[in-house]
C-alpha cells in the first residue's frame, strides 16, 4: 500500500482521515503543529487499528521550508510518498471583509492556499520520472462555492483551492490525481462555534437530518486516493448532507 501524508492530522477530519488510511493499510505521516496532539493522535490510531504504521512530524506549514522538511522526514521513515491530503486551515478573524488587515490576510492564505500548493509541488518533485502514481485530496469547504457573512476571505481561499484543484489537475495527469472535497458543517474543535450555534437549525432542514461528522469525510477521501477513484481527476465532491440541494449556506 502507499505512503500518505495528512496535514492537520492531529484531530478532526485529519485524525478521522488518517485513521481511515490505516485501516485501508497505508503508512500514515501526521502533520500538525503541536507535538503532544500528535502524539496524541498517533497513540488513537494505533490502539484503534492493529498493525498501523503511523509518524508524526511536527511543522508550521506558514514557513516555506515546511513542505520540504515533511516530505524528508516522511521519505526518511516510511518511505516514497505517494498520497497527500492537504487538511490543515485556520481561520483567526471573523467580520467583514473591509475591515482585514494585511497581516489575517497573510495568514489565512499561507495556511490555506500557499501551504497546499507547496505540498502538491513537493509531492510532483519528489515522485518525478520514478515508477511511482500519487494522489492528493484537498479540502476545502462548501463555504468557498457561496457567499456567506464574516468569513469571507476564508472562503476566497477554498474557492481558490478549487480551481487550483482544476489546474493541477490537468497539469499533472497521468501520474498525479489531484481532487477536493468541499464539506458542509462538520462536527469539529475548529468548526464548534457554528456547530454550537447552527446544529439545531441545520439538523431539521438537511435532507438527511443531520450535520456532518469527521468519518462522513474520510470515508470520501480514502475513496478519492484508492484506485476506485483512477479515472477522477480535478473535480470537487462535495460533502454537505443535502445542503447544496436546499440551496441554504
Amino acid at each position: 500500500m502507499g505512503v500518505a501524508i495528512v496535514t492537520g492530522g492531529s484531530r478532526g477530519i485529519g485524525l478521522a482521515t488518517a485513521t481511515r488510511l490505516a485501516q485501508d493499510g497505508h503508512q500514515v505521516m501526521l502533520v500538525a503543529r503541536k507535538p503532544d496532539e500528535l502524539d496524541a493522535a498517533s497513540r488513537q490510531i494505533s490502539d484503534s487499528v492493529p498493525g498501523a504504521v503511523v509518524g508524526t512530524c511536527p511543522a508550521n506549514l506558514r514557513d516555506e521550508g515546511a513542505p520540504a522538511a515533511i516530505f524528508d522526514m516522511t521519505e526518511e521513515m516510511l518511505g516514497t510518498v505517494t498520497l497527500l491530503v492537504n487538511n490543515a486551515a485556520t481561520n483567526p478573524w471573523a467580520g467583514p471583509m473591509v475591515e482585514l488587515t494585511p497581516k489575517v490576510m497573510d495568514v489565512v492564505y499561507q495556511v490555506n492556499l500557499k501551504a497546499p500548493t507547496m505540498m502538491i509541488q513537493e509531492l510532483a518533485k519528489r515522485i518525478g520520472d520514478r515508477d511511482h502514481q500519487g494522489a492528493v485530496v484537498n479540502v476545502a469547504s462548501i463555504g468557498g462555492l457561496h457567499v456567506e457573512p464574516l468569513i469571507g476571505w476564508y472562503n476566497v481561499q477554498k474557492a481558490a483551492l478549487l480551481h487550483m484543484t482544476r489546474q493541477f489537475g490537468a497539469e499533472l495527469g497521468p501520474r498525479i490525481r489531484v481532487n477536493t472535497v468541499a464539506p458542509g458543517l462538520i462536527r469539529t474543535q475548529f468548526a464548534s462555534m457554528l456547530v454550537d450555534s447552527l446544529e439545531g437549525q441545520l439538523s431539521q432542514r438537511l435532507p438527511l437530518g443531520r450535520i456532518g461528522e469527521p468519518d462522513d469525510v474520510a470515508g470520501v477521501i480514502s475513496f478519492l486516493l484508492s484506485s476506485d477513484a483512477q479515472w477522477m481527476t480535478g473535480t470537487t465532491v462535495v460533502i454537505d448532507g443535502g445542503n447544496e440541494v436546499m440551496g441554504m449556506f
